[in-house]
């Protein structure tokens, strides 16, 4: 991974010019009890004593580590300056501000994106009690603008990588159809789902509890909850969500099954208009899914072409930005509520990659969904996975 690392260094360089921003550090202890969410980005190891990660915008980098773990930071080969310590980081942490002279450090903290929210707030402490005595202090700002730009701009290699994890995933999806039957539970399906994870040695996007999530029917537990030993049954739609982790990098997609009655070979007309007013909507929102546009607006087409049919608006975002985790980047194709904060009102970026995820309730059969991948380019946006057309139907 360690070109990944330096072709994102080289990035945050570029985005640190452009944010005009002189200083990036991200400050850690113990990484492997508790870990910001930016080391395996930007640094490839671990860090136990406090340590200090420095990437400036004129191309230097520096680390500063506990004296054990020099020769290991250099064997990484990720940062040019390495600056070991013994009894305290202080001193050499000043030293190295001090020569760089920045008029702004960003570190990671955040009020709006978790991945920006590395720094706990005891670390902020230690992190001022060092800078008390010199100009530095004053000079703190949030990385939030440089992790969501680098998080969200994604490189050709990590592209690669997404459209790996999407390829294998789909073919699960294509497996588990023929296993799906009447009288099989949530629970069955993500249990077979999971033995071909196994068995192929991938990762997952997220927990094992709720990947893959499951629901069949009507009525079920809805999104964020686990299988349940609910069965299948004749006449019920099916989702499932799930996504896999290869090589570090994340897939989530969702699928939509119908299960045939006796006399049908087709969905009912009720299943079929939900199906397909999902479909449209995702394809309406990614005709309008480009860079300048904000989150809200994308959120907005998806949501009113629902509503237009006579649905209820669904009771979160159209989409996220997807990476190193399921939920990943800054800005989210999300509706203007307070929970939200000001990730909807982002401005989009090309090399993003969202998911396009809207979903409605078609009354007595289930919950219809599709989540596809788009990644945002020069002038518009393109399918990195290969749409659901048509509802999978499952005979009996």
């Amino acid at each position: 991974m360690k070109e990944l690392i330096l072709e994102k260094i080289e990035q945050a360089v570029e985005i640190l010019n452009e944010k005009n921003i002189d200083m990036w550090m991200t400050f850690v202890r113990e990484t492997g009890n508790m870990k910001d969410p930016m080391m395996d980005m930007i640094v490839g190891t671990h860090a136990t004593w406090q340590s200090a990660f420095i990437i400036t915008k004129n191309g230097d980098t520096h680390a500063i580590i506990g004296s054990l773990e020099f020769e290991n930071m250099k064997s990484v080969g990720t940062y040019k300056n390495i600056h070991p310590y013994l009894k305290s980081i202080k001193e050499k942490l000043i030293d190295v501000i001090s020569k760089i002279n920045p008029n702004k450090i960003a570190v990671n903290f955040s009020r709006n994106s978790i991945l920006a929210d590395g720094l706990t707030h005891g670390m902020y402490l230690e992190l001022i009690d060092h800078l008390k005595d010199s100009p530095f202090a004053e000079r703190l700002v949030s990385s939030e603008e440089i992790i969501a730009a680098l998080r969200g701009r994604k490189s050709p290699k990590e592209l690669s990588l997404m459209k790996e994890a999407i390829k294998e995933t789909l073919k699960i999806f294509n497996e588990v159809t023929s296993f799906i039957k009447p009288g099989v539970t949530e629970k069955e399906i993500a249990d077979f789902v999971l033995s071909i994870v196994d068995k192929n040695g991938y990762g997952l996007a997220w927990d094992k509890e709720q990947c893959p999530a499951v629901f069949t029917g009507p009525n079920t537990a809805g999104a964020h909850a686990s299988p349940t030993n609910r069965k299948v049954e004749q006449g019920h739609v099916i989702n499932m969500d799930f996504g896999l982790n290869i090589n570090g990098y994340c897939s989530d997609l969702q699928r939509t099954w119908y299960v045939l009655r006796p006399g049908e070979d087709k969905a009912p007309f009720e299943v079929q208009k939900g199906f397909d007013v999902i479909k449209e909507s995702i394809q309406l929102a990614a005709k309008e899914l480009r860079p300048g546009r904000l989150g809200w607006e994308i959120d907005f087409i998806a949501r009113d072409n629902i509503l237009k049919h006579g649905y209820e608006e669904y009771p979160h975002g159209l989409g996220h930005q997807i990476g190193r985790f399921a939920h990943d980047g800054g800005a989210l194709l999300g509706p203007r509520w307070e929970r939200y904060g000001n990730l909807p009102f982002l401005p989009i970026e090309e090399k993003q990659v969202y998911t396009l995820e809207p979903r409605l309730t078609i009354e007595g059969y289930g919950i219809a969904t599709i989540e596809e991948e788009v990644v945002v380019t020069k002038n518009g946006s393109e399918f990195l996975s290969e749409p659901q057309k048509d509802i999978y139907l499952i005979y009996a």
